[in-house]
């Protein structure tokens, strides 16, 4: 990575004190325990957690959403109480939550070394966790916080690709893992299947091409769930919209009117979709991203202050992120049946 050019002059990155690193450790810490929960539980576990109750009238569903908080704890109550006299679940949980936090804490220190690199004050990794169920994944990933302007659009691209990439990489060995552990399934099983199913990647897809592995017949496994989920948090910050990862690609590469117009762009496309895998596919996960396009529609760039084009050498890694987006992007991520 080229070393940027020193023609302004930025505060130095504040230290991290120890308070801080102790907050963001108890994040991570509390994002661990929800993940692990996540991955015994349904859709990525073994613990079925799918509502038995059908209401159809509106006291059956008033009373049914009612008894939700209480019959969450109760399932959880259950879950743990299961782990801890099942060791081989426990396994299970921990393999689906350190391979997924490997893959977004080498996704999110990507960004930040490389603001380190360019003197760019930003904060340590910020894990979100969330109960499981409510976010399937225990998590709803993790994010760094940029506190001073960019140098310039050298930098932007650079700490903006420098996360995908990263976590993509982390998750190659992962994914290699799962597709080449997973249990086969016979015809019987899969015409009996009913519940969420999940759309696989080109790049999973290439992955089972080399192992032999027919995915219409596995068995998702922790690591292949966890490589799953990567893929799918790398593919959604590289749309290139607002200040996801993609949005400040295309900036760096192709400046603020192109920027703007790709993130007006997107929103529509992504929109059409979403109608159409509902519709066609009974896929209600692309409405989803396009509330997250929505929103990132609103959001402006910050113009750094060098506004040298890229070199070459950054053109063709813009190309590669291109390429790994399209390995990790799916329209309609998840299926009902």
């Amino acid at each position: 990575m080229t070393e940027p050019q020193e023609q302004y002059e930025f505060p130095a990155p504040e230290p991290v004190s120890a308070r801080t690193l102790l907050r963001h450790l108890g994040f991570l810490a509390l994002t661990f325990v929800t993940a692990t929960i996540a991955g015994i539980l349904y859709p990525f576990g073994r613990i079925n957690t799918l509502p038995e109750a059908d209401p159809q009238s509106l006291s059956e569903v008033l009373s049914f959403l009612l008894s939700m908080p209480q019959k969450y704890i109760g399932l959880l109550g259950a879950a743990l109480l299961e782990v801890s006299n099942n060791t081989s679940l426990l396994v299970e949980g921990l393999s689906f939550s350190i391979s997924l936090l490997f893959i977004l804490l080498s996704h999110e220190m990507g960004h930040y070394i490389a603001c380190r690199i360019y003197k760019v004050d930003a904060t340590l990794p910020y894990f979100i966790p969330t109960p499981p169920l409510v976010g399937p994944a225990g998590t709803f990933g993790a994010f760094i916080k940029i506190r001073s302007p960019m140098p310039s659009r050298r930098a932007v691209f650079d700490i903006g690709v420098a996360g995908p990439i990263a976590g993509f990489i982390a998750l190659i060995p992962i994914a290699f893992i799962g597709i080449a552990t997973m249990e086969m399934a016979t015809p019987h099983q899969i015409a009996g299947y009913q519940g969420l199913s999940f759309s696989d990647p080109l790049f999973m897809r290439f992955v089972a091409f080399l192992f032999g592995v027919d995915l219409n017949f596995g068995f998702g496994n922790s690591f292949y769930y966890a490589a799953w989920v990567g893929l799918l948090v790398t593919a959604l910050n590289l749309i290139p919209s607002g200040q996801l990862d993609g949005g400040h690609a295309v900036f760096a590469v192709f400046g603020q009117k192109v920027h703007k117009w790709t993130g007006r762009i997107a929103f529509p496309v992504m929109l059409i979709l979403s109608i159409l895998g509902a519709y066609y596919f009974n896929s209600p996960s692309g409405f989803l991203i396009a509330l997250i396009l929505a929103i990132m529609m609103r959001v402006g760039h910050p113009t750094p202050y060098d506004q040298t084009p890229l070199d070459a050498k950054r053109k063709v890694i813009a190309f590669a992120t291109l390429v790994i987006f399209i390995l990790c992007f799916v329209p309609f991520p998840i299926k009902i049946s």
